[in-house]
């Protein structure tokens, strides 16, 4: 039997199926509940929809061609003068 290491990484397939105790799956969906019914998550869903919008704007514009990639120019390092 392998040992748990909660600092490694660990990977299962989509298929894979794991059974949670009612008293476990209270304590995640009342501690999501807590988190998303704050000041703060609304804000962070506030963020990402005006994300989303200037993004489409964004993309409907590149398109258009009115906005344009910016081209990396090749820049030389600086010099430190002492």
């Amino acid at each position: 039997m392998a040992t748990y290491n909660p600092k490694a990484k660990y990977q299962w397939s989509n298929d894979d199926v794991f059974q949670i105790s009612g008293a476990n799956f209270g304590l995640m969906l009342n501690a999501f509940r807590s988190i998303l019914n704050t000041d703060l998550a609304a804000s962070i869903f506030m963020a990402a929809k005006a994300n989303e919008a200037i993004e489409g704007m964004m993309k409907e514009y590149v398109e258009k061609d009115v906005i344009k990639e910016v081209v990396a120019e090749d820049k030389q390092p600086l010099k430190i003068v002492k």
